[in-house]
């Protein structure tokens, strides 16, 4: 049978541009560029127009992308479809720069919940935003910043000295976390911090305007097809790259004539959500605001828009394990097989209800793309997603879909190719009136 990989190579090529939240943040916004979206300020007043497109930038580390649809009119419908930008990895630290045993080191915090055992012996690098001096204090100026190059490297501890290396050895992260730079340097050491002037080469500012950065050690490797058909992508970040690319792909690769069609990719998912860009926080409800505000609705008219609305949470989702069986539930069980997985859990970790189900369920049915459903088992507490908190601050039908994956939040990650390709369907069938049927 042939494999469809054209979905799943702009994937992979997506995973080596995207390699922190702001990068991902910035292509978004290329690409929206290049379909005409106009960029607004949070800071100004907005005077929308059907048939027109905006985006936002929050804080380079947010996305959110609207279009006001031709015939637009109060009481038509509002689509949602939210996604997130970052992964779990390791983040630098201030002041950062150390010296062990020879080598020069970086000392770093975990963000998120990664697999630690998979980021070692790998290739990293670093990548992510460099705040330097600007006119004034009040406007300093964001540089962005990936090496490309593998800086830095996690060794293992030889199994020689470390017996329990395959029998569970619990990683201390203040321990055996800190990634190797290269190699110290006397000669050097006069000039300063090193890292500081590392960072200051590679974005071509003098150390002493850098006043602070947010920084990410991200694997340094590209996706790869695996299996005899190439039916597999093993690639890093597809949590929640996949996702992403398929808002994207919903918003700019479709049309109706009416209603509000959103997208919105947020930050700090892997940490809760809990921050002035993310999903579990007042920027959305605000931004819905200054949206009805900017077409002149009225308060009651902006309540129904939000009422009215369907969302769509995107992230991927837990395969079956072949080896681990036991992990899986023994009705709502979901394979690697390419589909769109809808996904629920009755303490709404995931906001799914039978409503908004049948609303993805119908769409799949339509267009001729597989669709399957996820419970986690009862005795195990799975993850959860942004869209219970969306839905918290916008009280709208909201159902939690992904494509099924293995090794969800190791450094790198698989799932089947044409799950790319279904996904990116079902984000254009809900953004579309009318589109073909997939081919899978």
């Amino acid at each position: 049978m042939e494999i469809n990989q054209k979905q799943a190579e702009a994937l992979s090529a997506l995973s080596k541009i995207c390699v922190s939240p702001y990068h991902m943040v910035a292509e978004a916004k290329r690409q929206l560029a290049e379909k005409g979206y106009q960029e607004l300020s949070l800071t100004e007043e907005w005077h929308l127009e059907p048939g027109q497109n905006y985006m936002l930038d929050v804080y380079q580390t947010t996305c959110i992308a609207f279009r006001v649809n031709p015939a637009f009119a109060p009481g038509q419908q509002f689509r949602l479809a939210a996604a997130h930008t970052d992964w779990p990895c390791l983040r630098i630290k201030p002041m950062p720069a150390q010296e062990a045993a020879g080598c020069r080191r970086l000392n770093v915090e975990v963000y998120g919940g990664p697999i630690y055992s998979s980021w070692f012996d790998r290739p990293l690098s670093i990548a992510g935003k460099v705040t330097c001096k600007g006119e004034t204090p009040f406007k300093p100026e964001c540089k962005l910043v990936d090496f490309g190059r593998p800086v830095v490297y996690l060794p293992n501890l030889a199994i020689h000295m470390n017996r329990e290396a395959n029998s569970g050895y619990a990683y201390n992260p203040q321990i055996d976390l800190l990634p190797i730079a290269g190699l110290a340097d006397d000669a050097e050491k006069a000039e300063g911090d090193w890292f500081l002037q590392m960072l200051s080469a590679e974005v071509g500012v003098p150390a002493e305007d850098i006043l602070g950065y947010d920084l990410y050690i991200y694997v340094q490797e590209e996706g790869e097809f695996v299996g005899n058909r190439g039916e597999l992508l093993s690639a890093p970040r597809i949590d929640n790259l996949t996702s992403c690319a398929s808002c994207l792909v919903g918003l700019l690769d479709s049309y109706r004539q009416d209603g509000l069609d959103m997208i919105v990719l947020f930050d700090n998912e892997e940490c809760g959500s809990k921050s002035k860009q993310g999903a579990d926080s007042a920027l959305l409800p605000l931004v819905l605001e200054k949206i009805g505000e900017g077409l002149s609705l009225t308060r009651q008219q902006q309540l129904n828009l939000i009422f009215g609305g369907i969302g769509l949470s995107v992230d991927v989702a837990h395969a079956r394990h072949p080896s681990h069986p036991e992990k899986a539930d023994p009705t709502t069980d979901v394979t690697l097989s390419p589909s769109v997985v809808v996904k629920l859990e009755s303490n709404q970790r995931y906001a799914t209800d039978s409503m908004a189900a049948g609303v993805v369920d119908g769409l799949c049915r339509q267009y001729g793309i597989p669709v399957t459903h996820f419970s986690n088992r009862s005795d195990v507490r799975g993850g959860s997603t942004l869209g219970s908190l969306v839905s918290s601050w916008l009280p709208m039908a909201t159902v939690d879909i992904g494509v099924p994956i293995l090794a969800m939040h190791s450094a790198r990650e698989l799932m089947a190719v044409e799950s790319q390709h279904c996904m990116d369907w079902l984000l254009s069938a809900f953004f579309s009136c009318v589109i073909e049927k997939a081919r899978i």
